[in-house]
Order: C-alpha cells, then sequence, then structure tokens
C-alpha cells in the first residue's frame, strides 16, 4: 500500500505517552508495514535498521512489543492487517464491478446478434474468458484435504474472540495451510492447536513457542555509561585497583583443599 488512512485522534490517544524518539519509530514502523503489507521482521534491530533509525534499536524494540504482536512470521499488527485487507477487498469490488459493467455491455451488444447465426471464434473466446473471471471472483472452495469439522470450530473460534475471518482472509488461511501440508505438517493438528490456544492465526507446529510474550523479556534496568550509577561506577573502579592475591595464599588455600570436595 501506497496509502492508508491516518486517524490524527486515535493515533494522538493511543501514543501521547510516547517520547519524540519514540513517536518518531512508531510512524516510520506502520509506514514500513504498510508499505510492504506483511509482518516485520522478528529481529528489532534489523528493523531499526531499516528504518534508519540503527543506533536506536532499543527504543524500536520497545515500540515493537508495545504496539505489535510476535509470531514466527515476525511482528504484526492486527489494526493494520485489517485496514490492508479492507484496502485489498475494495480493490476486489471496484474490479468485479467493472468486470460486471463489461459483462452487460458485452451482454447488450450480442443481443443483436440473430439467433441463427453461429457464434465467431472472437465471441467463443470472449465468453470462455467471462466465464474464467466468474470462477475467480467465486468464494472460497475448500480443499478435499480440509478437516471440515476441525475448520468450522476454528472459525467459531475466531469469532468468539471477534475475530472473525474475512473471505480474503480465509483465501490466504487456506493458501497457508496448504504450504504447510506441502512441508508435511498436519493441517487438523495445527487447526487445534490455533483453537486451543485462541490465535487468529495459524503456525507450523514446532518445539518453539510461536509468541514472545512481552512480560517474559529481561530488561536491563541499570543505564550502561555514561549514564551509569556512581556508586555501581565505584564499584567497578575499585575491582579494576584491588591488589591482586599473594601466590603464597593461593599456595596456602590450595593445600589446606587438597583431597577436599569443594
Amino acid at each position: 500500500m501506497h496509502y492508508y488512512q491516518f486517524n490524527i485522534g486515535d493515533y494522538a490517544s493511543h501514543t501521547r505517552h510516547l517520547d519524540l524518539l519514540e513517536d518518531l519509530a512508531y510512524r516510520r514502523i506502520l509506514d514500513l508495514y504498510y508499505l510492504h503489507e506483511r509482518p516485520l521482521n522478528g529481529d528489532a534491530t534489523l528493523v531499526a535498521k531499516q528504518i534508519g533509525m540503527r543506533d536506536d534499536a532499543a527504543t524500536v524494540r520497545d515500540v515493537l512489543n508495545e504496539f505489535f504482536e510476535r509470531s514466527e512470521d515476525g511482528y504484526f499488527n492486527s489494526r493494520a492487517d485489517k485496514e490492508i485487507a479492507h484496502y485489498h477487498s475494495k480493490i476486489e469490488q471496484a474490479s468485479r464491478a467493472g468486470k460486471a459493467s463489461a459483462e452487460r455491455r458485452s451482454n447488450g451488444r450480442s443481443t443483436d446478434v440473430p439467433t441463427d447465426v453461429q457464434p465467431n471464434i472472437k465471441q467463443e473466446t470472449i465468453n470462455k474468458k467471462q466465464i474464467k473471471e466468474k470462477v475467480a471472483d467465486a468464494p472460497v472452495v475448500l480443499p478435499d484435504w480440509m478437516p471440515l469439522e476441525t475448520w468450522a470450530a476454528y472459525l467459531a473460534m475466531r469469532k468468539k474472540i471477534k475475530k472473525p475471518a474475512t473471505d480474503y482472509a480465509v483465501k490466504l488461511l487456506v493458501d497457508k495451510l496448504e504450504k504447510f501440508k506441502a512441508n508435511g505438517q498436519d493441517v487438523q493438528k495445527v487447526l487445534e492447536k490455533s483453537i486451543t490456544a485462541g490465535w487468529q492465526d495459524v503456525f507450523e507446529i514446532t518445539d518453539k513457542q510461536p509468541f514472545a510474550n512481552k512480560f517474559d523479556v529481561a530488561h536491563i534496568t541499570t543505564p550502561p555509561p555514561p549514564n551509569q550509577d556512581a556508586a555501581l561506577r565505584k564499584i567497578i573502579e575499585d575491582q579494576k585497583n584491588a591488589t591482586p592475591m599473594p601466590e603464597s595464599v593461593r599456595a596456602k588455600m590450595a593445600e589446606l583443599l587438597k583431597g577436599k570436595v569443594v
């Protein structure tokens, strides 16, 4: 997407607590997300480099953890995904309207042709093209390998968590599950895992957790130099200036510990 709507009031109400650097990072991250229409790389350092803030990777990481969710595919934003799906839906509607208008004009011209005249090759080609277009516009047909009962339960779960799947989302999900199946995944188990975990997306089954809880991430509370705590700096300096243990003392300790289990 090279264009997306920007609601000033909505944005301000959710970002008023950010400082200038965090606000800049969030805006640039949003622009990158909408431009490529896919989850961002899971490495916050790389995302910082992509938005021109490589020296502020920690700030970028904090913004990603607050406004985005993390999956095996990278960082994603449900609100942005909804806007992208809506954008593509409008494009598809406009395309269908244009095709329908062209079909009506074509049908209007065909009524002028006498019924006893056989259609020529060009007319037959146009008719086949219209049939293909109608098939392309039809709702997604589930493949025969799809476990229908489990699929229905998954869609019901999405409605329950207020994340119902649109027609476009269903198409993306089916394509994704088909790739999983090609990689040897059990589609039913993949869907069951999403149902039990309450996920709106589907993920390949691995030994790793697909989501990283931002509250499980350890953060350094002591700032590094030059803003390091004065008492901590004093301890470090004292350690540097401390006199090494004499070799005679080390030898005595080794003798006392000889034969003992430490």
